[in-house]
C-alpha cells in the first residue's frame, strides 16, 4: 500500500491479486466436536474489532490470526481477542495458515469480493459482513466461485436474519396474521451535524479516503449499501420474493466535507405481487415515528390487510422491539328493517378515519404457553406477557443477533449446515444495492432482470 496510507483500487490490485496465486488446499475441517473453530480475521477496524467483542461473547472460536493495513487496529485488536493471534499486513499469509479453519471479512466494500474469492481458493470457510459484492461483474464471478467449492460455508452479516423478533414476524406472516402484505415503510435516520460516524477525526499519517472510506464511491456504496442493504433484505425476507424494480432521488444537499456519495437517499421498490417497500435515509435528523418515538433512527413497519408490524432490531445497549396493530374491525350489517342512524360525516376526506387500535408486544417462542409447561412456569409467561402488554417491560431476546449469527456460523463450519444468510441472499442484497445506486444516478426506472447482463465480458465479433 501507499507509504502514506491512501487506499486506492491500483495500490489494492498489487497486494489483492497480481502479485501472487494462493493455492488451493483441502477445506479446512474442525478436529472434534468439542474443539473451538480457529479463525482469522481480516480488517481489524471499527466493525471488525466489534466482532472480535461479539465472538468472544461466544463459546465458538478461537482466534489466532489478525490482518489489517494500520499498525494501531491490529494492536487494539490483537488486545481485544486476547489470544495472541498472528498478526499480518498481507491477507494472503493469513489465509496460507494452516490452522486457520474460517475467516471473517470486515474490510471496506470494494475488498469484499477479491478477499472473499481468495478465501474459497485457499480452501476457507468464510463470513463476510454485507454488502457481500460491490460491482455488477462480481456477483457473476463469485456465484459461479462458490459453485466450485459447495462444501464450504459461506455467509453474509445480515443479523436480522438471526434475531428471534424476525424471525417471529415472518412466522405471523406465513400463518396469515397480517392478512396479505403489501407494504413495508423502513427508514435509517441519522444526524450527521450531531454525531457522523463516516466523517471521524483523522489520525496522524493518515488520508480521509482510507479512514473514511465509506465517503467515496470508489470504495463504497454510500447509504444504500451502508445502512439500507439491512432493511432491503428484510423486505424481501417479509415478501418472500425479490423486486422487479426500483426508482429513487438522491442527493448531496447538506453535508460538505469533501464526500461524493449521497447524504440523503429515498427508494422505492415494486416487487412481483405488486408489493411495495418505500426507504429512506437522511442525514439531518434522526427521528423515528414507530414505537412512540421512544427509539430512534431506524426501524420497519410491515403492513397487511388485517395488520401492521412495527419492528426494529437491538443493540448493545437497546433491546429489540416488535409491537404487533391488528386492523380495525369490519363494519357488521345492519338487519334488514332495522333503523340506522346515518354518523355525521365532515367529508370524504374523513370517510373511514377513526380510533387506531393499540400495539401488543410480539411475543416470542419462549414465552408462548405450552401443555408441558408447570403451572408456575405458565404464571410468569402470563405476567410477562402482560407486563409487556402495558409497556412496563419488554420481551427480549435471550441473545443478541449478532452473537447468534457468529454462533450460527461457526457451528455450520463444522456441520456444513445451509446459514440462514447464505451465498444468494447476499448476492440478491447486492444486487439491490448496486441497481438501487444506478437507478438514482440516472433518474430512471431500473429492472432487477438488468443485472444479468451487466458486468459480463462481451465477446468480439471473429474476424472472417
Amino acid at each position: 500500500m501507499a507509504d502514506d496510507h491512501d487506499v486506492s483500487r491500483r495500490d489494492f490490485v498489487k497486494t489483492a491479486g497480481a502479485a501472487a496465486v494462493i493455492s488451493a488446499p483441502a477445506i479446512q475441517t474442525v478436529k472434534a466436536a468439542n474443539d473451538q473453530v480457529n479463525f482469522g480475521l481480516i480488517g481489524v477496524g471499527s466493525r471488525g474489532q466489534y466482532l472480535l467483542q461479539h465472538i468472544n461473547q461466544t463459546d465458538r472460536g478461537r482466534c489466532v490470526a489478525l490482518c489489517d493495513l494500520y499498525e494501531p487496529s491490529l494492536t487494539k485488536g490483537a488486545g481485544i481477542a486476547g489470544t495472541s493471534p498472528k498478526i499480518f499486513k498481507d491477507y494472503r499469509e493469513l489465509l496460507s495458515q494452516k490452522d486457520v479453519d474460517c475467516v471473517y471479512i470486515a474490510t471496506p466494500l470494494f475488498q469484499h469480493f477479491p478477499v472473499t474469492r481468495d478465501a474459497l481458493q485457499a480452501g476457507k470457510h468464510v463470513f463476510c459482513e454485507k454488502s457481500l459484492v460491490f460491482k455488477p461483474e462480481e456477483v457473476h464471478a463469485l456465484r459461479q466461485l462458490a459453485a466450485q467449492y459447495p462444501k464450504q460455508v459461506l455467509q453474509v452479516g445480515l443479523q436480522r436474519r438471526y434475531s428471534k423478533y424476525y424471525q417471529t414476524a415472518r412466522q405471523m406472516i406465513e400463518k396469515g396474521v397480517l392478512g396479505k402484505v403489501t407494504n413495508v415503510q423502513a427508514q435509517w435516520h441519522r444526524n450527521t451535524f450531531a454525531r457522523d460516524p463516516w466523517n471521524r477525526p483523522l489520525p496522524p499519517g493518515l488520508t480521509d479516503r482510507f479512514y473514511n472510506w465509506r465517503k467515496y464511491r470508489e470504495f463504497s456504496g454510500g447509504l444504500t449499501a451502508e445502512l439500507g442493504s439491512h432493511q432491503i433484505d428484510v423486505a424481501d425476507w417479509m415478501f418472500g420474493s425479490t423486486p422487479e424494480f426500483v426508482v429513487g432521488v438522491g442527493g448531496l444537499d447538506h453535508v460538505k466535507d469533501g464526500r461524493d456519495i449521497y447524504d440523503n437517499i429515498q427508494l422505492i421498490y415494486k416487487y412481483p405481487q405488486g408489493q411495495k417497500l418505500m426507504y429512506s435515509a437522511i442525514g439531518t435528523n434522526q427521528h423515528l415515528s414507530l414505537f412512540a418515538g421512544t427509539r430512534n433512527q431506524f426501524g420497519e413497519c410491515i403492513m397487511g390487510t388485517e395488520g401492521t408490524i412495527e419492528i426494529t432490531v437491538g443493540t448493545d445497549d437497546e433491546p429489540a422491539i416488535g409491537l404487533w396493530f391488528s386492523e380495525p374491525r369490519k363494519a357488521t350489517v345492519t338487519p334488514a328493517g332495522a333503523k340506522k342512524e346515518a354518523p355525521a360525516v365532515a367529508g370524504a376526506t374523513l370517510a373511514g378515519t377513526g380510533s387506531g387500535t393499540r400495539g401488543l408486544p410480539i411475543i416470542l417462542d419462549k414465552d408462548q404457553v405450552n401443555a408441558n409447561d408447570s403451572f408456575l412456569q405458565k404464571e410468569m409467561k402470563f405476567a410477562r406477557r402482560w407486563l409487556a402488554s402495558k409497556g412496563v417491560m419488554a420481551i427480549e431476546e435471550d441473545k443478541n443477533p449478532v452473537n447468534v449469527e457468529i454462533e450460527a456460523f461457526f457451528d455450520s463450519v463444522r456441520t456444513g449446515a445451509r446459514p440462514k444468510a447464505d451465498l444468494e441472499v447476499g448476492l440478491a442484497d447486492s444486487i439491490a444495492v448496486i441497481l438501487s445506486n444506478l437507478a438514482m444516478d440516472e433518474g430512471r426506472r431500473v429492472y432487477f432482470n438488468e443485472i444479468e447482463k451487466m458486468g459480463r465480458a462481451v465477446e468480439k465479433p471473429k474476424k472472417a
